[in-house]
């Protein structure tokens, strides 16, 4: 434990010092010009690396033509008090500092063709991708083409479907940096191999100021209309885009980590198989009852069950499956001698195309009642899938 504090602490002094030696570098680098005029709040800007060559402003005579981002951005940074603006942002948040430094917006012109074609939720019917590509991608990519390196705070365990195989560091697979072309952008993953819960050990233990939905329950923040709440035994990126498939969780920013065919990279792949049959299976217990191809046909067949069916569609890659593993099997113990049986039906692969036209699957985890006295079973209908919701669908139906 002592160890543990003196790492912290040490830390601790780290951020202090490295955030003056920050200030003191931006003093030396840029010459003071004088101060803005009373009222006039100066415009913020990236500063000027030290290994970049220097920059010439635009003369007057050109500041009303149109200019090069570059030539924008060295007229911006001669008229902005590097010493006021360093004193300013001292306390103020990383999202505060980004705020200041980049005018990262849409073009409107793009956005409002955009809402008067299809209207503001277009997203709801045709998928998340040409939203965010006009209101995000697009933004980031015109600023990123003014860096050599930027940083992500992805982690491997935040979406398993898309970014369990990031690397800590890695060129850009999708976006270009200053020099132009392939390779041209450095990409820094710093916390991929993190897991999520020490992350926020850490900002608790550091005191960390944080978004204040994450106390209610969205922890994946996105766009308002795309992000609700993760419910209990829900994995945490199930709150972004949820009517749309679970295993393409990405909005295009880190499109690189979806393959050029548009599908996800393979979790657990290996050189002798796919991931469906390298991924381990999940749902293991003895009050679960593994359903084959056959033994679900026999419950769609049945006219008159014996006693109610429980069941599962799933697939062990799927990490909404993999989340909801606890819930699932308290309930199965929890129901066992009961009278009903609970049951899994692994659906992905060569079942898909059958779960999908006799089992209602439309995503994974999909759950199904087979009630004792009703042929159809019944889809549950909520996203909730802690015991306490299942219990109460099951008690409900049976």
């Amino acid at each position: 434990m002592a160890s543990a504090t003196a790492s912290i602490s040490s830390h601790s002094i780290a951020l202090r010092d490295l955030k003056a030696a920050r200030i003191g570098a931006v003093r030396q680098q840029v010459a003071v010009p004088a101060a803005a005029p009373k009222g006039q709040r100066a415009r913020a800007v990236r500063p000027l690396c030290a290994a970049e060559p220097s920059r010439k402003p635009v003369s007057a005579s050109a500041a009303s033509a149109p200019v090069a981002p570059v030539e924008e951005e060295a007229s911006a940074a001669a008229s902005v008090d590097y010493e006021a603006l360093a004193l300013e942002l001292v306390d103020a948040s990383p999202l505060e500092i980004m705020d200041r430094a980049l005018d990262m917006f849409p073009e409107a012109s793009e956005v409002q063709d955009l809402v008067r074609t299809k209207g503001l939720f277009s997203f709801y019917e045709d998928g998340h991708q040409e939203c965010c590509r006009v209101r995000k991608v697009r933004p980031l990519r015109r600023a990123l083409k003014g860096l050599k390196a930027w940083i992500t705070g992805q982690r491997k365990d935040q979406s398993p479907g898309t970014r369990a195989s990031i690397p800590v560091v890695q060129v850009d697979p999708s976006f270009e940096g200053l020099d132009g072309g392939a390779g041209s952008l450095i990409k820094w993953n710093p916390v991929a191999n993190v897991d999520g819960k020490d992350i926020w050990t850490f900002l608790r233990t550091m005191d960390v100021p944080v978004n204040t939905l994450h106390a209610q329950g969205y922890v994946s923040i996105g766009c308002e209309p795309c992000t609700r709440p993760v419910l209990p035994g829900q994995h945490e990126r199930e709150g972004r885009w949820w009517w749309e498939d679970a295993t393409a969780k990405e909005c295009g920013l880190h499109k690189g980590n979806i393959d050029k065919e548009g599908q996800t990279p393979k979790v657990g792949v290996n050189g002798n198989g796919s991931a469906e049959a390298s991924a381990p299976d999940i749902f293991q217990s003895q009050a679960i009852v593994n359903l084959t191809r056959p033994g679900i046909e026999n419950l769609l067949r049945l006219e008159n069950r014996a006693e109610p069916w429980l069941a599962v569609l799933y697939a062990p890659w799927c990490p909404y499956c993999q989340a909801m593993e606890a819930s699932y099997v308290e309930l199965a113990e929890q129901l066992s001698g009961s009278g009903i049986k609970v049951a899994k039906f692994r659906a992905d692969g060569e079942q898909k195309s059958f779960a999908q036209a006799e089992l209602q699957l439309q995503s994974f985890p999909t759950i199904l009642l087979f009630p004792g006295r009703t042929v159809k079973p019944i889809k549950y209908p909520s996203e909730k899938r802690d015991v306490q919701s299942l219990l109460a669908f099951v008690n409900t139906l049976r």
